[in-house]
């Protein structure tokens, strides 16, 4: 069995935060705009509405600065205190000119640094390992990691295989060093580039830059091919997951919570049933919000904060485009 090494300084989460736009999309404003029906989309994904920034001149780094100011006032940090701060999104403001800068200097970090990370829906998971590796390191005392996505700037609202599913939104989360014995423990991440060609957005990079004929062509909107993603999705978070368990030399009973990425109702059904994991632990919002990407894992943190309690053991697991996924055991650290 692989050992899980001893950690002299551990990371914790020490305050959690959240912002999802006002405006809301229901299945019944969907059935207006697309060939669909409420009950198809509820029975198919578990999602009844979910929430769209509808200013044109509000982007990702608004619900990002949202979310991070909530966690700033719950934890009274001053922001100077922050030394990094990561973005885990899809959406950028710009493909150059990194939206984690926007965010620190709005919010007043300025002795942050901060960067993008992009894994899809796994870059919140991402990203907490990143921050959780510089605390342990003793190199940070104080990181931001944020997830937010404005995803009706990426969706083709008369594809309904894919206007259904997502929604905007931010989370974000404070990472130091743990005050007791609790906080990130284990974590099993992987990728596989084969994955691209079953969920991504074809156009505005490198590859195929913006012409006329991309936009002709749909290829600035989010595509994906279900069957495909929902196969690997549930295999892959279900492996992980185990190996977690199995490292940790925990039986699946005796963990509190799974925070798993909201990405659609019948692959979290599918991989509870998979781990041998019971209904109750698998935490859920998709109900409210829909697939929110980077998002997901925050806001259900922000959602469930008041359920937990010091040294409850929880899982995390995503699974995002690329493809990337992974799990990680972490101890929920306060109160």
């Amino acid at each position: 069995m692989t050992s899980v090494p001893e950690k002299t300084i551990k990371a914790a989460i020490t305050a959690v935060g959240g912002y999802v736009p006002d405006d809301i999309l229901t299945n019944f404003d969907l059935e207006r705009m697309v060939d669909t029906s409420d009950e198809w989309i509820r029975s198919r994904t578990g999602i009844k509405e979910r929430r769209i920034l509808k200013d044109p001149n509000k982007a990702t780094s608004f619900l990002a600065i949202e979310a991070a100011n909530e966690v700033l006032r719950k934890s009274n940090c001053a922001p100077e205190e922050i030394d990094m701060l990561i973005l885990a999104t899809i959406t950028p403001d710009m493909k150059v000119a990194a939206t984690a800068a926007k965010v620190a200097t709005n919010i007043g970090a300025v002795n942050a640094f901060a960067f993008d990370l992009q894994a899809a829906c796994s870059g919140f998971l991402y990203s907490l390992s990143m921050a959780a590796a510089k605390i342990e390191a003793g190199h940070c005392q104080k990181i931001l990691v944020v997830g937010a996505d404005k995803m009706s700037s990426i969706v083709d609202y008369t594809d309904r295989t894919t206007c259904i599913i997502f929604g905007d939104g931010a989370g974000a989360v404070l990472m130091e060093a743990s005050s007791n014995a609790f906080g990130w423990e284990d974590e099993y991440f992987r990728s596989n580039g084969m994955g691209q060609e079953f969920l991504h957005v074809k156009a505005g990079g490198s590859l195929h830059p913006t012409t006329e004929e991309t936009l002709a062509k749909g290829w600035e909107a989010i595509y994906q091919e279900g069957k495909t993603v929902f196969k690997n999705a549930v295999s892959e978070m279900a492996f992980a997951t185990q190996e977690v368990l199995r490292r940790n030399d925990l039986q699946p009973e005796t963990v509190d919570y799974i925070i798993a990425h909201q990405a659609n109702k019948r692959i979290l059904d599918a991989t509870q049933t998979r781990t041998k994991l019971s209904q109750k632990q698998f935490l859920t919002n998709i109900e409210r919000y829909g697939n929110t990407t980077a998002a997901t894992l925050p806001l259900l943190l922000r959602d469930y904060e008041d359920q937990f309690k010091t040294g409850d053991k929880l899982l995390f697991t995503a699974f995002g485009g690329g493809f990337t996924w992974g799990s990680a055991f972490y101890t929920w650290a306060y109160n």
